[in-house]
């Protein structure tokens, strides 16, 4: 009789331009979708961040950012495809009156883009085959921004998903006066650096794991596209083989940010 397969456990150490993030890893036997990967991602992000706000501190400034301030929660957010699923599956989950108030919010944020003619574009964004350039999306972002749409997932001012909030949500930070948040397109707002941008880490790893293009998901579209594509989450991989992707990407990510530090 064969002895059952065991976890295996991994202490990760990561140097980034704000300093070492660390985690200890427990890899499942067998395979796993990545979605499973999502969640070690984000504390990996928050670690680099926490380090970098430090930084920010110690050299005098201070973060503006507070709970009530809700001003970014009126950006256009992207997500990836594994973030996208994961949003589902928590959805999915939630008792059944708060699945049909987001379902209404989501709802009310859909006929306001296919009003606002932005709709389309949205869609296009999250279906293309072929990566946009930032001054392509700057158009399509700032005439977001102009409806001063609620996130669908924003309620009395607070997150309703906080502690699944997607990772871009957590990397927005500023120094610049939080008044200033409410007109980003005239004031120049210091935003934090972010040491790893996880959404976009997380596209690329799924690109590599299925051959498909990277993309990121307009959030409002995210629940609509992960539904459309949920045949594309059945697929499974060995827990080891999607870490050591995702580690050799953030390696590339980090060879890239600390050169242009230079």
């Amino acid at each position: 009789m064969s002895e059952p397969r065991t976890v295996e456990r991994l202490d990760l150490s990561i140097k980034t331009p704000a300093g070492p993030v660390t985690a200890t890893v427990e890899l499942p036997p067998g395979f796993v979708p990545v979605t499973q990967i999502v969640p070690l991602m984000r504390r990996l992000g928050e670690q680099a961040e926490s380090l970098e706000q430090q930084r920010t501190v110690a050299s005098g400034q201070t973060i503006s950012c507070a709970k009530g301030c809700a001003a970014c929660c009126r950006v256009l957010v992207p997500v990836s495809a594994p973030e996208a699923f994961a949003l589902r599956d928590m959805v999915a989950a939630l008792p059944e009156d708060r699945r049909q108030a987001i379902h209404r919010a989501l709802v009310t944020t859909t006929a306001r883009l296919e009003q606002a003619g932005l709709l389309s574009q949205l869609r296009h964004v999250a279906e293309t085959d072929r990566p946009i350039a930032d001054d392509a999306m700057e158009p399509i972002n700032r005439a977001y921004y102009a409806l001063k749409l609620p996130c669908p997932y924003l309620k009395d001012e607070a997150c309703s998903i906080y502690e699944d909030r997607p990772a871009a949500c957590r990397e927005l930070l500023v120094t610049s006066p939080a008044d200033w948040c409410q007109d980003m397109v005239n004031k120049p707002i210091r935003a934090l650096p972010v040491p790893l941008r996880i959404s976009t880490i997380l596209g690329l790893l799924w690109s590599d794991l299925t051959g498909s293009p990277p993309r990121l998901i307009p959030l409002p579209l995210a629940l609509d596209w992960a539904d459309r594509h949920a045949s594309e989450n059945r697929a499974s991989w060995k827990a080891r083989t999607i870490l050591d992707k995702a580690l050799d990407i953030i390696g590339r990510f980090l060879g890239q940010a600390m050169g242009k530090r230079q």
